[in-house]
């Protein structure tokens, strides 16, 4: 496997595009994207876990249970259309036909994503007249999958895409993907607004169930802040062109696709942790020897989460009284006296606690460690095998800025 420069549009037979059509007044961002494959592809999802849902979550949601089958894909930035009512799912199906037509597809195979201010209805004038420029201007090349990737952002500050080649059945098989997401982030499913696009030839249910066990380790493993999203999606169409024999459970290259897969959404996650609203480091924290896999999952998504460790990452503060509380109240079960945290950036490597008591660290060497990025805190229970990783970011005075003018 091997990552090369590109994204969605990497796969055989992908096509994108991104530009403005407007869906904001009176800013100038790129705002819609289509992503469209020349033939019908097999889909899977997952979606967010929010009883409140989007209008394009309930579409899209529907059409991968019911269809399991897309070909195309359309995107908007500024407006979330969630809390909209029968109003916001109309405009969805009416978004799905307008693509549909001028692509020759059938509506039922447009799916539909939207990010942005909750509660707003979508200027259908706009977004027809988005769709009208999207057709025409789709192209098959790494620019063109990059202004794609730059139409779905929002508070983002850089685009966030990777494309990955392996070789499955004698045959070289490529996975793209761009994703967005920088605030209300805390999946409880798979991510904000992610697409992945390959040329594998695979069976649907076996794209779902895979999909489904990945964005645990990766989409689900990450914080912002603490807010799951009306509108968290991840989408994966595979349109079989790259004519390896199909992937089964049986398949010997099974797991060359599992691994090029989840190398793609966990680096999409990776970067969209690392992009936090004000942020200006990353944060990774990892469990060792945990009871379980899921002891080692809850406490270092605890540590990641909390708001109070964020703050001290921001300070360059080794508080790491404020770690190991994290871990206390994970719900993980473990003995505090057994715990080592260490500390490591591209500064170097600091063992600050050692069965559960401080060691005679330097202060002044924990801050430079604590000034690089990505800062890890690395975690050890000593309670078993279970093991496991979390991304988050500092929590800095400008998250509240950014969070205080959203709407405006």
């Amino acid at each position: 496997m091997k990552v090369i420069t590109s994204g969605v549009t990497a796969p055989k037979g992908f096509e994108a595009a991104g530009l403005r059509a407007g869906i904001k007044a009176g800013k100038t961002n790129k705002d819609m994207a289509l992503i469209y494959s020349k033939v019908p592809a097999v889909c899977a999802g997952t979606f967010t876990r929010n009883i409140v849902k989007a209008a394009p979550v309930l579409w899209d949601q529907e059409i991968v249970a019911e269809q399991g089958m897309a070909q195309a894909v359309v995107v908007n930035s500024g407006i979330a259309n969630a809390c909209t009512g029968e109003v916001g799912y109309n405009n969805c199906k009416m978004e799905a036909e307008i693509t549909a037509e001028l692509l020759d597809i059938k509506p039922e195979n447009v799916l539909v994503s939207s990010t942005g201010v909750i509660g707003a209805q979508l200027n259908m004038d706009v977004v027809k007249k988005g769709i009208e420029m999207l057709v025409p201007a789709k192209e098959q090349t790494a620019e063109a999958a990059t202004l794609a990737a730059e139409a779905i952002l929002t508070t983002d500050t850089h685009k966030k895409e990777i494309a990955v080649e392996c070789t499955i059945g004698g045959k070289t098989v490529t996975i793209g993907g761009m994703c967005k997401g920088s605030g209300m982030i805390h999946p409880n499913m798979g991510t904000m607004l992610a697409f992945v696009t390959s040329d594998v030839a695979i069976e649907q249910p076996l794209l779902q169930e895979i999909l489904k066990a990945q964005v645990e380790d990766s989409f689900n493993m990450i914080s912002v802040d603490g807010d799951t999203s009306t509108n968290d999606t991840c989408l994966v169409l595979c349109n079989g062109l790259a004519e390896n024999p199909v992937l089964t459970k049986e398949s010997e290259d099974m797991a060359v696709f599992e691994e090029a897969l989840q190398t793609v959404l966990t680096y999409l996650a990776k970067q969209i942790a690392g992009d936090g609203e004000g942020c200006t480091r990353l944060f990774e924290v990892i469990c060792h020897e945990a009871a379980t896999k899921e002891d080692a999952k809850k406490i270092s998504k605890a540590v990641v989460c909390s708001s109070l460790t964020k703050a001290a990452i921001f300070g360059k503060d080794a508080n790491w009284g404020r770690i190991l509380c994290a871990m206390g109240y994970s719900g993980a079960s473990f003995d505090p006296e057994k715990v080592d945290i260490t500390l490591k950036s591209e500064h170097g490597t600091l063992s600050i606690v050692e069965n559960g008591v401080a060691t005679d660290y330097s202060e002044d060497l924990a801050t430079e460690i604590l000034s690089g990025n990505p800062v890890q805190a690395i975690l050890n229970v000593h309670a078993g095998e279970g093991e496991a990783t979390a991304w988050g970011c500092d929590l800095t005075y400008e998250y509240v800025k950014i969070n205080a003018d959203y709407r405006s």
